[in-house]
């Protein structure tokens, strides 16, 4: 007997939680790892990245049709189970070279579920109403990483790659759960007879790339989109990094803090900011209201670059942590809100697709300006690296404010 398909809201929200939990467990203390267990240096940090970028740059687009074309369902799913056991490859060996295979594995993975995962909800319980949707799990992926974030740090005190295989297996843990209780209704896929494989691929990829050439706001979003690509490396690898070479970790309120510790509390407070964030942009936020959305996401960004030249300046160690804080912050609105504006900007039959290609142009910039920032943090400074990375994110700024122009006309 077949088993009984669950609610699409119900799976997407279960999902939304489990995927941020078994990442945080994976990634909570993956710079201290990285930084003294593997003992990278700031190139070979961002050489990590690199890897993982360029691995969705190759495969993003490619992936990105077949959940157009044969099932998002399948693409999940697929994708889940290639995530996993790429964390779990990481944490077996503390060697450069393990690290980047698992880099390889795990981003093949999220190429697969990148675009997949929003378009499947969109196609099963319409755009207007997933909107809302986008923003309630994020909200339920911020709780998955605050319960993910005491667990990896117990997990990291017993061993630094710890996290990463039982993060891993978790995520394999979903995988189980979504084939034997993930519906597609709302997806559509050709007879056999009437599929012709390669041709639909280049039908797909064609007629995407051809609405976001006719489209000027989705044109101006490419651009942000390498932008951003290319000044997060020098923040996601980097940050962590300049925190354990600047500053000794302090006492707390008398409670003894090492970095492990340390790590683990800033998390835990950022994802608390950003559940209130998140819950303030869900009830204030217009989210189907043309320019609106361009408004507020250029509003965040330039907060972004702020907090950046800030943490990169000071030398003040809780003033810094202040400015990390409300980076992340703000960063984390931006996705769901990013992401809600662009399925009303791109119709069904593409959705996917051009979802994938703002994933690769982002994973572009990444696989650019990751070796040119890891090689300024090598051979000046991680400060100096941080700077070019905010100086990089900056022109993001009046892109976003040409977009709300372009969006006020269009009404």
């Amino acid at each position: 007997m077949a088993i009984k398909k669950l609610d699409p809201v119900l799976i997407y929200l279960v999902a939304a939680f489990v995927t941020s939990l078994s990442t945080t467990m994976a990634f909570t203390t993956s710079v201290i790892y990285r930084v003294q267990a593997v003992g990278l240096d700031p190139l070979q940090l961002v050489l990590v990245g690199t890897t993982l970028e360029a691995t969705v740059f190759l495969f993003e687009i490619p992936t990105g049709v077949v959940a157009d074309v044969y099932s998002r369902r399948l693409s999940i799913i697929v994708g889940g189970l290639l995530v996993g056991l790429g964390f779990m490859i990481e944490g077996f060996a503390p060697l450069f070279a393990v690290v980047l295979l698992s880099q390889v594995v795990w981003g093949l993975g999220w190429t697969f579920i990148s675009g997949a995962n929003s378009a499947w909800i969109s196609d099963e319980v319409g755009v207007q109403r997933a909107t809302p949707l986008f923003l309630r799990g994020g909200q339920l992926g911020l709780l998955g990483n605050l319960a993910g974030i005491p667990i990896s740090v117990w997990l990291a005190e017993q061993s630094l790659g710890l996290p990463f295989i039982m993060g891993g297996g978790l995520r394999i843990l979903l995988v189980i759960f979504l084939i034997a209780f993930m519906p597609e209704t709302g997806f559509q896929r050709k007879p056999l007879e009437e599929r012709e494989s390669w041709q639909d691929l280049w039908y797909t990829v064609r007629a995407g790339l051809m609405h976001v050439r006719q489209q000027a706001v989705l044109m101006t979003f490419t651009l942000i989109a390498l932008f951003v690509g290319f000044y997060s490396e020098g923040w996601d690898r980097l940050g962590g990094a300049l925190l354990l070479e600047r500053f000794t970790f302090p006492d707390l309120f008398g409670v003894e803090m090492d970095a492990v510790r340390w790590f683990g509390l800033l998390g835990f407070v950022g994802i608390l900011l950003g559940l209130g964030a998140s819950e303030i942009a869900k009830r204030f936020v217009d989210q189907n209201k043309g320019q609106g959305l361009p408004r507020i996401l250029q509003g965040l960004y330039a907060g972004m670059v702020l907090g950046m030249f800030l943490f990169a300046f000071t030398g003040n160690f809780f003033l810094a942590i202040l400015a990390m804080l409300s980076f992340n912050t703000l960063r984390t609105v931006t996705h769901p809100l990013t992401e809600a504006w662009l399925n009303q900007n791109v119709p069904s039959r593409v959705r996917a697709t051009v979802l994938s290609m703002a994933g690769q142009l982002d994973a572009l910039g990444e696989t650019a300006g990751g070796p040119i920032i890891g090689a300024i943090g090598s051979l000046r400074s991680l400060r100096a690296a941080l700077i070019t990375s905010a100086m990089i994110l900056l022109p993001s700024v009046p892109l976003w404010g040409y977009i709300t122009r372009q969006s006020k006309q269009a009404e």
